[in-house]
């Protein structure tokens, strides 16, 4: 059994900012020579969140949508009257789409739907610079 981590930096815009990590994930699956096993996508913060879409502009904006309906920027939350940041919207949105998500590696490449790509959604309300910690749990090819 080997483990193994990276991190990763990303730039965001916030404000829903939704980020393809696939191809970061899939390239380290490779340089670590993985095998069959379980990948772990992670996101270090709680304005942030990782999930699979479809990545494409209306999906993307469905999300968006989606997420603005059930956590709306444009109202005062209880975090907003502690902190006066104006992010609790942020908050909100992350903790409902969560901070990791975790996906089967099957002889070295990642489980995924053909449409279906691994992403980091920046909530916050202001650009940042987001750490992804990518964590692979699992054998590694012979040879």
């Amino acid at each position: 059994m080997e483990i193994h981590h990276r991190e990763i930096v990303i730039e965001s815009q916030g404000f829903g900012h939704t980020i393809d990590v696939s191809s970061e994930l899939d390239g380290f699956l490779a340089e670590v020579g993985a095998a069959d096993g379980l990948a772990s996508v992670f996101v270090p913060g709680s304005t942030a969140a990782v999930t699979t879409i479809e990545y494409e502009d209306g999906a993307l904006r469905d999300l968006d949508e989606a997420l603005s309906k059930i956590a709306p920027s444009d109202r005062e939350h209880h975090h907003d009257r502690r902190w006066g940041d104006g992010n609790g919207f942020s908050h909100l949105r992350a903790a409902l789409l969560g901070p990791s998500l975790t996906v089967p590696v099957i002889a070295g490449l990642s489980v995924r739907g053909t449409w279906q790509q691994v992403v980091v959604v920046d909530c916050d309300n202001r650009p940042r610079h987001r750490r992804v910690v990518l964590s692979y749990l699992g054998s590694g090819r012979e040879g």
